[in-house]
């Protein structure tokens, strides 16, 4: 039986854990809060002290956890996984990180003769639920093919963007579309309730429009019935595009849009809205208190 090392179980976490579990796979699983643990122990997973620990043998690892600096910890410290990680392991890392910590990662790997793939998702707690996550590859072409059986059990497409920092490169673009959009969306809202539109008439003609995407279709009524419960929090928007920025400057590209956006989500967040999902930013633009 193919053992999976997991780390981070997180409201992401868990869920593409518990695909994996029911898959087929045997896991090791290690969270900083081992209570977050439990449920899938209970099922069968080992638990592990540390994430050397959980990748001690394993062939494959999964890690999806909050930033670079959690990474770093994570992969590359004195009890990380790339330290414990067996010769030929493949290492996927589904978290939203900057190229740059995904390219030294991935040379700690290949000079211990593991693999190391930045892999992070596009989708939200519903898709990792229901397995239709779509993957961003960077790394070898030999590891993705390999991690195929893994990537199909906890989404429905995975697709190699190009060689280390590819997948992440990618991330940061999709959130910055994604979170330029959510802006746009929360003003359009307001102007729709200050004039009077009726919701689902308003919700219908946009969803069918030139601008209908996912997302709206999504975030437009949770805006309307103020229900901002995280799916994706606003937090994790706000540092995807301060992410994007570094990135963009580093590419010496001009991004003023990101730029506004950023500046908005920003303020929502240092607003107490970050616990919030990331179309709470709609309270920032209407000068809205959290409901209740």
């Amino acid at each position: 039986m193919t053992t999976v090392a997991f780390i981070g179980l997180g409201a992401m976490g868990s869920r593409m854990a518990a695909n994996l579990q029911q898959a087929g796979f045997k896991l090791r699983v290690y969270n900083r809060d081992r209570a977050k643990t439990k449920a899938l122990a209970e099922k069968g997973a080992e638990v592990a002290d540390s994430p050397a620990a959980a990748v001690k043998g394993a062939d494959f690892a999964v890690s999806i956890v909050s930033d670079d600096n959690a990474t770093r910890e994570v992969m590359l410290g004195a009890n990380g996984a790339v330290a414990g990680a067996a010769k030929g392991c493949i290492i996927i890392d589904s978290s939203t990180n900057t190229p740059a910590i995904s390219r030294e990662v991935a040379r700690e790997a290949t000079g211990r003769g593991c693999f190391y793939l930045d892999a992070p998702v596009s989708g939200s707690l519903k898709q990792a639920q229901g397995r239709e996550l779509v993957f961003m590859v960077g790394g070898p072409q030999e590891a993705f093919d390999k991690a195929q059986p893994l990537f199909a059990a906890m989404g429905r497409m995975a697709k190699r963007a190009g060689d280390s920092g590819a997948g992440a490169t990618v991330k940061l673009i999709n959130n910055m579309l994604s979170g330029t959009m959510t802006a746009a969306v929360a003003e359009a809202v307001q102007i729709a309730e200050a004039a009077g539109l009726g919701r689902e008439a308003a919700l219908e003609i946009l969803g069918e429009g030139a601008a209908a995407s996912r997302l709206l279709k999504s975030k437009m009524p949770m805006m309307f019935q103020r229900d901002f419960k995280p799916q994706f929090q606003l937090a994790l928007m706000e540092k995807d595009l301060r992410y994007f920025l570094g990135m963009a400057q580093e590419l010496d590209r001009p991004t003023p849009i990101a730029a506004l956006v950023r500046s908005q989500f920003q303020a929502a967040r240092r607003g107490s809205l970050g616990g919030l999902d990331a179309c709470a930013v709609f309270l920032q633009t209407a000068g809205e208190k959290p409901p209740a």
